[in-house]
């Protein structure tokens, strides 16, 4: 059994809400919608940054294969334009739209939400260490987002987000330094420190 604990309310049909990518400097926010049916147990769930790579994957499939979810990107275009935390929630109702399951409540991890269709919700700091179906989104967000990333890595090579995934790491800093941002770069961020140029 999970340590984490199955839902809020009880009573109600509960869609657990996370994204993943808020910090990188490339590639889109990703989130996903989870609701797991009532009955249906995933051992082993737990915060996406808590797992390791394997133990997503697995638990991936499972969440896949027994839950109603949905996983929605929202690139960087579309950051620039509208912030960070506006896209990352944009990203979440438009995973809660696609759900093909109807739901009561909402269960979102982090502190800052915007109603959605008039449903009820509950933010929930650190929750996907406390949920289970906001940790099921958080590994469906990152496994999703992870596999886009590793994509755009065999076009853009030299910024090598298979590993880095977009985050800034010395490394990518590095790479941006030497050949500049490219289509998946975040212009509204700051991507270079201010003592190196872009080029």
């Amino acid at each position: 059994m999970s340590a984490l604990k199955p839902f809020l309310q009880a009573k109600r049909i509960e869609v657990g809400c996370d994204e993943a990518g808020r910090g990188c400097l490339a590639g889109p926010v990703t989130a996903a919608a989870v609701i797991i049916p009532k009955g249906v147990t995933i051992k082993g769930l737990n915060d996406s940054k808590q797992l390791t790579a394997s133990n997503r994957e697995a638990l991936r499939f499972e969440i896949e294969e027994k839950c109603y979810w949905s996983v929605q990107f929202v690139g960087p275009e579309k950051i620039d334009e509208i912030n960070i935390l506006n896209a990352s929630i944009l990203a979440m109702h438009l995973s809660l739209a696609d759900l093909n399951q109807a739901f009561e409540h909402i269960l979102v991890d982090g502190n800052r939400f915007k109603a959605f269709q008039q449903i009820p919700h509950t933010t929930v700091i650190k929750g996907d260490g406390i949920y289970q179906s906001i940790a099921a989104a958080s590994i469906l967000a990152k496994t999703h987002r992870d596999d886009l990333m590793a994509q755009l890595d065999q076009d853009f090579p030299q910024y090598a987000w298979g590993k880095n995934k977009g985050y800034p790491t010395q490394a990518h800093r590095q790479a941006i330094a030497q050949y500049g941002a490219c289509i998946h770069h975040r212009k509204s961020f700051t991507l270079l420190p201010s003592q190196l140029q872009l080029f």
